[in-house]
């Protein structure tokens, strides 16, 4: 059943009508019908007949009948709301995820790249109406997952990226990372298409200067956002590998290239984050979720179900009994 709305509500304003009529009909209730001064009435209240003591309810019956009238004029109606959605403008968006060794770093819970893959994940889900895609990289770089609009892959893509360097070489190759992000986006007819790139270090590795893929990704109109994870100090980082192949952690300073990130980001007229802890990451990506929004096209449509008609005939149905008993069973009696 849909909402009840009233058409015209001004109406409502005539139930405060009600209680003085009751107070105008208690007040001359007794100038309705004749009266005798008599010595002593004791013989005719001894015969009051029933239908005497029940003649009120007429005067309650009218009063109800006003109640729907009232009702009825007010237009009481009940509203179906059904909406219908496209997306006009779309967004094309690709996370650029260092998985170097120092993601492993504990300065973010339980470590960097930990912590960055549930809160892309949020972001992710957040995104209903853009497509996605995921470049990982360290001294190297790839797609994980081209852009797309199933969800479902690029959540279960983000849930099995760890750094891996049997995989890929360990190292920070921002100007890669970023290049192999611009690859996968630089044709696409979307509105809107934005790199999320995100490094913990210094560019230290790949053929491409970050400085270079910049330049490119403005050449195509692509914006690029940074940010730069670690927190400001010292941090434990994995060094090393013991005899049986387990990282082995030691307190080293936190090195990110702010400097270059904050280029980057100017360069394609985007922003710089740094994300200092768990909730600050969490910010940062909210932030960007709100920066960058698709347009959506909704259409709402309204069924109206009129309802006074009841009212209406409920009132004069009243009406009709009240003036019936008072011209038939009611009639002569005071």
């Amino acid at each position: 059943m849909g909402k009840v709305t009233f058409l015209n509500p001004e109406f409502l304003w005539l139930f405060l009508v009600l209680p003085i009529a009751i107070a105008w009909l208690f007040y001359n209730r007794n100038q309705l019908s004749a009266t005798l001064k008599m010595s002593s009435v004791t013989p005719f209240k001894q015969n009051r007949t029933f239908l005497a003591k029940a003649k009120p309810f007429l005067y309650i019956l009218r009063l109800i009948a006003l109640s729907f009238v009232i009702i009825a004029l007010a237009r009481p109606r009940s509203v179906d709301v059904t909406s219908k959605s496209k997306t006009t403008k779309g967004i094309d968006i690709v996370m650029a995820i260092d998985v170097s060794s120092s993601m492993l770093a504990n300065d973010l819970k339980p470590n960097r790249l930990e912590a960055l893959k549930k809160v892309a994940s949020t972001f992710v889900q957040d995104r209903v109406n853009d497509r996605i895609g995921l470049v990982v990289y360290a001294g190297e770089s790839y797609t994980r997952t081209p852009v797309t609009s199933d969800k479902a892959i690029i959540l279960q893509s983000l849930k099995t990226v760890e750094f891996d360097d049997s995989i890929i070489e360990d190292g920070t190759g921002i100007g890669v990372g970023l290049a192999t992000a611009i690859n996968r986006i630089k044709d696409s007819k979307a509105k809107s298409r934005i790199i999320i790139l995100l490094t913990d270090g210094v560019n230290n590795s790949g053929t491409i200067d970050p400085r270079t893929a910049a330049e490119i990704a403005k050449e195509y109109g692509i914006k690029v956002y940074t940010i730069g994870i670690g927190t400001n100090g010292k941090a434990m980082f994995p060094v090393a590998k013991d005899a049986n192949g387990k990282l082995v952690f030691r307190m080293m300073p936190v090195e990110i290239d702010q400097k270059l990130m904050q280029e980057i980001a100017k360069t394609t007229d985007a922003k710089y984050f740094r994300a200092t802890s768990n909730q600050k990451l969490q910010a940062i990506y909210d932030e960007i979720n709100k920066l960058e929004t698709t347009e959506i096209d909704e259409k709402k449509f309204y069924n109206y179900d009129e309802k006074y008609k009841i009212f209406a005939l409920i009132a004069f149905g009243l009406l009709g009994i009240e003036a019936l008993l008072r011209n038939s069973v009611f009639r002569g009696i005071v």
